[in-house]
């Protein structure tokens, strides 16, 4: 009789592991912490945000926490000091990091791998030539915004300190607040920001989308042996990106609920404005170029010519991205109506 009454609640307890297990599957584990530091308030690193306010991350089992870092050298030495465990930000300060021999550094997805930035100023100066002997605003020196003056200005036979000035704002919004203040002249921004400055009576002095500067602009970076130590919860991670960069290039309406929230811009021209020009530069599958890591090898070997030894496919670690291409993921995911 014991016997029996001990095995009915042995079953009992087995049906309820089992409807726990099935039915509320995330509750059965402790959700995984997951720190990732961003360097940029723009529309090509808001898949974080995204997908925090789509409940993916939950649906991933991921503790996710997002830190904001303005300078892509400071997310890199904040990385390989163990302060987070992905970055998402420009290729720079990571190429520089792993010449200098931090080899445990690894790209494994992209998201921008062309320059979008645009100069924006005042509308007296409306060429190029115009900006000599001007101050410049960039977010800080050594970013992508810096990087993309440099390439820009220089197709107008200009160059910096000889021609032209740069002011360090720490970030886009920072840029627009110097400019509307009068403390530059002119300012290189990423959307939304540069949609921002236009709404205020500023015009373009230089479009970036229309010259395709390849260039590792937003890309996924981590540590080979963060991979090592939990490439299950990286994968997890870079699940929910793609899921986020699904309904970015088709979600219009909820990207602008979550850029409406994050940026506090709430006019639709702006929106509009960003999204239009941003959304074709933006990798809908995560795609990381090798053309485009090149392209910032060999901005690096200029002043250190160790980078010239190194090639692209050495920076990276596709694995993740090319999982979900194989698995039929990708395709499914782009299939399914949200």
């Amino acid at each position: 009789m014991k016997i029996c009454l001990r095995v009915k609640l042995w079953s009992l307890g087995f049906v309820f592991l089992f409807f726990a297990l099935v039915i509320f599957p995330w509750a059965t584990f402790a959700a995984e912490k997951f720190i990732t530091i961003h360097s940029a308030r723009v529309m090509s690193q808001s898949m974080p945000w995204i997908a925090q306010e789509a409940g993916l991350f939950q649906k991933y089992n991921l503790d996710f926490q997002l830190v904001y870092i303005a300078s892509s050298g400071m997310v890199t030495a904040a990385m390989l000091g163990g302060d987070a465990h992905m970055s998402l930000t420009g290729g720079v300060g990571n190429v520089r990091a792993y010449v200098q021999g931090a080899t445990d550094i690894v790209f494994i997805g992209g998201i921008k791998n062309v320059m979008t930035q645009s100069i924006v100023a005042r509308p007296e100066i409306k060429r190029p030539e115009d900006l000599k002997g001007k101050k410049i605003g960039v977010s800080r020196i050594g970013s992508n915004t810096h990087y993309f003056t440099i390439q820009a200005l220089r197709r107008s036979g200009m160059e910096p300190s000889r021609d032209f000035s740069f002011i360090q704002t720490g970030g886009d919004p920072e840029t627009l607040a110097a400019l509307i203040s009068g403390g530059i002249d002119a300012a290189t921004m990423t959307a939304p920001t540069d949609s921002m400055a236009l709404a205020q009576g500023y015009r373009y002095v230089v479009y970036g989308p229309d010259l395709r500067i390849p260039y590792v602009a937003t890309t996924f970076v981590t540590l080979r042996s963060e991979i090592a130590k939990r490439p299950q919860v990286v994968g997890e991670f870079m699940h929910a990106m793609a899921e986020a960069a699904k309904i970015m290039h088709t979600d219009k309406e909820f990207t602008y609920k979550v850029l409406g929230k994050q940026l506090r811009v709430n006019d639709r021209k702006v929106l509009d404005a960003a999204y239009n020009a941003e959304i074709k530069a933006l990798e809908p599958r995560l795609v990381l170029k090798p053309e485009a890591l090149q392209a910032i090898l060999e901005e690096v070997a200029q002043v250190d010519p160790r980078a010239k030894k190194v090639k692209p496919q050495e920076l990276m670690d596709l694995r993740y991205v090319d999982e979900m291409e194989k698995s039929g993921f990708f395709d499914k995911l782009w299939a399914s109506k949200r």
